[in-house]
């Protein structure tokens, strides 16, 4: 089982960035896919980006909305997923959850996904 604790949420201004880590307990972390997923007042909770499990190659993978200013990594040693988010934007605004998920393919559908953080609130401001 894996417990996922984030931080690094908060207020900033758009075009600015921040940092989100999604530390994880347990000792098999790195078997773990990692994913972000976010959800605004009022809307679906959506995917962000993911990692791919393992200790070799990773793979990664992106809303397209977030593509070339998100950037997703994981640090096996230190049983952490990040998000560095760059030039946010108001519509970025929503609580960022961090989930862990045992299958070897890496998804973007929650329901895959099962273990899950207690999110992290992001606003940004115009």
């Amino acid at each position: 089982q894996v417990q996922l604790v984030e931080s690094g949420g908060g207020l900033v201004q758009a075009g600015g960035s921040l940092i989100l880590s999604c530390v994880a307990s347990g000792r098999t972390f790195s078997s773990y896919a990692m994913g972000w997923f976010r959800q605004a007042p009022g809307k679906e909770r959506e995917f962000v980006a993911g990692i791919t499990r393992g200790t070799g190659t990773l793979y990664s993978n992106y809303r397209d909305s977030v593509k070339g200013r998100f950037t997703i990594s994981r640090d096996n040693v230190k049983k952490t997923v990040t998000l560095q988010m760059n030039s946010l934007k108001p519509e970025d605004t929503a609580v960022y959850y961090c989930a862990a998920d045992e299958s070897a393919v890496l998804h973007a559908t929650q329901s895959h996904y099962d273990y899950w953080g207690q999110g992290t609130q992001v606003t940004v401001s115009s």
